[in-house]
């Protein structure tokens, strides 16, 4: 009768056994997943070719989203009101916001102002720049503060073309509100022109699209008169 309770101690000890051995691969497990997690978040990441210049791409591309999304509800309300009318709160509340969409585009566009170099340490010479042809060439590679010149006139030219529009919806003349809404697309078109040139976009590839016209070719100069033949002298 005594080795029953021997044989209950070596089961449940062997039962303990197995539990230990079932149990273990779990719970370290358990305990690896947030220390693998850890060490994922803490590795040097490496960053994705091209990536600057993608996502100035497509910030320059959202700035004028913004613009062109802020100037929708005034050129709506003004050309569905009665006689092209609108109260002048609501007109003020729907220009305001386009002058922000403006002001917040004009701030992405201007460049930074360099720092300037400490006058102690000596600079190199700088190299000599290469001529570059006149205006905006293919792709935006024309100079930065060029292309912020031409992005911040086209948005100037919108903020007075929507100011314009704004004072003809509240003026009491409906036969000022066509003009003033006319210009106003005017001078979306022309951010988005500005955007697309100077914005070092990629050049479009849309299948069927006309390409632009070429330059005509130089006409070459006309052949020069033959000179008169000289009188023989006696």
């Amino acid at each position: 009768m005594r080795a029953l309770p021997a044989r209950r101690l070596a089961s449940s000890a062997l039962c303990a056994t197995l539990l230990t051995a079932v149990a273990a691969p779990t719970a370290l497990a358990a305990d690896a997943g947030p220390a693998r997690e850890q060490r994922a978040r803490s590795a040097p990441r490496a960053p994705l070719p091209g990536a600057d210049g993608l996502a100035a791409q497509a910030r320059s591309l959202g700035d004028a989203g913004g613009v062109l999304a802020a100037i929708t509800p005034l050129l709506d309300a003004a050309l569905k009101a009665d006689k092209g009318q609108l109260a002048k709160d609501q007109a003020t509340k729907l220009a305001a916001a386009v002058q922000d969409a403006i002001k917040k585009a004009t701030a992405a566009t201007t460049p930074t102002t360099p720092t300037a170099a400490d006058p102690a340490a000596p600079t190199a010479p700088a190299a000599p720049a290469s001529p570059a042809a006149p205006g905006l060439t293919k792709g935006g590679q024309a100079g930065t503060a060029a292309i912020a010149d031409v992005k911040a006139a086209s948005l100037a030219a919108l903020q007075k073309a929507v100011d314009g529009l704004a004072a003809a919806t509240t003026s009491g003349d409906p036969a000022k509100v066509a003009p003033a809404a006319t210009a106003v697309v005017a001078g979306e078109v022309n951010v988005l022109a500005a955007t697309l040139v100077g914005g070092g976009l990629p050049a479009p590839d849309l299948p069927g699209l006309p390409k632009p016209p070429s330059a005509p070719a130089a006409v070459p100069p006309a052949p020069a008169a033959p000179a008169a033949p000289k009188p023989a002298t006696g």
